[in-house]
């Protein structure tokens, strides 16, 4: 008999505040290179090869990440079904989302997909394990239980939800119940007990098992997402949800929506190095501390220094005679915490986003669909930039209110409309945009094109864009 096709359902929300200044609001934690040479996004589906049955990816991500999510799965040979959320409405609404787009797209075949839903902001060190698991998963899935995965606790954490186990099943436990973050006394009798996990955010089930507890558990969100996907258009390479079925959505995860409520859960333990990186001190359990317990990454040089995590993108960052400090330097901000505290760096991104300090939302390469740009040098009427377009890649055809232009080719050969005109521009040539004058770079090559770009003029802000043509539909 045919195993059942598995749809992945990649959930790609999250902030990851935690992890600031690297993770930033319009580039959080799952976009980042964590671990190794992937993104933590990347490699939730590189973890998922050698897995019998696996179709392809339903990725739910909301507006701002929806090109980053494309470029990333793409730098992977990845292709996915990109759902958009109008609004933020938690995990569950996402879920059946995902669960209904599957059940179209499954019409006419045999069988009922599952959905392995994974968020994508996890470190999973024991891969080989991580599929042991999901494989013990099938069977259940298959006749209509809705499983989860709990993490085997190898300490009293205080900072995860815990899932207490029933009676055996083959591969796992019937679920009991899930129970809130404990405190720390609380937490070491869950260790000792050795029937509770730690409550990891990925499940298996059915898309149509997953639908028919909604509708029971939470009918007014599955009435909503159902509209929501009936009434969605299609983008581009994007299935935008109709926002105003999705907005009216009870907002809730699946665990309260769903798991705490059904009689068919079932509990795989997972023992596989599972980690949320759910703030800086979190990257020491990774197993790349050197010899004096450091986790270093970037450029960095130190003396007398032990216990610390210190990350450096670009500049040197050094280090004398400290100890258990937290030190991220990134080329617009620089964090120095006490390892211990190092979970309230979100109380601090708060107090920057009440200020509204721009270095809470983007990093300072920011991704467009085209391509990036990064900003280089700044001053009263004056900002330098570095852009880079894809090839075959166009920006819109705009213009601007309140400052000028000028554009070197460093690299690369250069579209240009400038009102009238039509240039093509090689390495080391250059051009003048006029305020107010409608313009367009384009990349027509086939290598990337950059340009140093040096803006002039009274305000300079991003929103000094008046878009007349955009490919992407912003």
């Amino acid at each position: 008999m045919n195993s059942p096709l598995i749809r992945p359902v990649l959930l790609c929300g999250g902030s990851g505040t935690r992890l600031w200044p690297l993770s930033r609001t319009h580039y959080p934690k799952q976009f980042l290179r964590l671990a190794d040479e992937f993104s933590l996004l990347q490699n939730t589906l590189r973890r998922l090869d050698g897995l019998p049955g696996v179709g392809a990816t339903i990725a739910v991500a909301n507006e701002h990440h929806r090109f980053l999510v494309a470029e990333q799965l793409l730098e992977i040979g990845q292709k996915a079904d990109i759902l958009l959320e109008p609004a933020a409405r938690n995990t569950a609404p996402a879920v059946a989302a995902a669960a209904l787009h599957a059940l179209h797209e499954a019409q006419g075949l045999s069988g009922c997909p599952l959905l392995l839903v994974l968020p994508s902001d996890h470190v999973i060190a024991d891969v080989d394990a991580f599929r042991t698991a999901v494989t013990a998963a099938l069977p259940h899935a298959g006749r209509g239980d809705l499983v989860t995965f709990g993490v085997v606790p190898d300490r009293a954490e205080t900072g995860y939800g815990y899932i207490r186990r029933g009676k055996p099943v083959t591969g796992g436990y019937l679920l009991d119940r899930f129970v809130e973050k404990p405190d720390k006394e609380r937490a070491e009798s869950y260790l000792h007990s050795g029937d509770y996990y730690w409550n990891s955010g990925m499940f298996l089930f059915r898309a149509d098992s997953f639908l028919e507890a909604l509708g029971l558990f939470a009918p007014e969100m599955r009435q909503c997402v159902d509209r929501a996907l009936a009434a969605a258009q299609r983008d581009l390479d994007f299935l935008r949800l109709e926002p105003a079925a999705f907005s009216a959505s009870p907002a809730n995860s699946i665990d309260y929506a769903v798991m705490e409520k059904t009689d068919r859960g079932v509990v795989i333990p997972l023992d596989a190095g599972w980690n949320d990186i759910g703030a800086w001190d979190a990257l020491a359990a990774l197993g790349q501390s050197d010899r004096n317990g450091n986790t270093l990454r970037g450029d960095i040089h130190s003396v007398d220094t032990q216990n610390c995590v210190l990350l450096s993108e670009g500049r040197l960052l050094t280090t004398v005679g400290v100890r258990d400090l937290v030190v991220i330097a990134t080329p617009d901000a620089v964090l120095v915490a006490d390892k211990a505290k190092a979970q309230d760096v979100k109380t601090l991104v708060d107090e920057l986003k009440r200020g509204a300090r721009a270095e809470t939302e983007f990093r300072h390469i920011v991704h467009r669909p085209w391509g990036s740009y990064e900003g280089i040098a700044d001053g009263p009427r004056y900002q330098v930039k570095r852009i880079l377009v894809k090839p075959g890649a166009s920006l819109s055809l705009q213009k601007h209110h309140h400052r000028a232009e000028h554009w070197i080719v460093v690299r690369g050969t250069a579209a240009i409309v400038r009102g009238d005109e039509s240039l093509l521009l090689a390495e080391n040539q250059s051009t003048y945009i006029p305020l107010g004058v409608v313009h367009r770079l384009a990349n027509p090559g086939k290598i990337d094109l950059e340009i140093v770009e040096v803006q002039s003029g009274s305000y300079l802000g991003e929103d000094d864009i008046v878009r007349l043509q955009d490919t992407y539909g912003r």
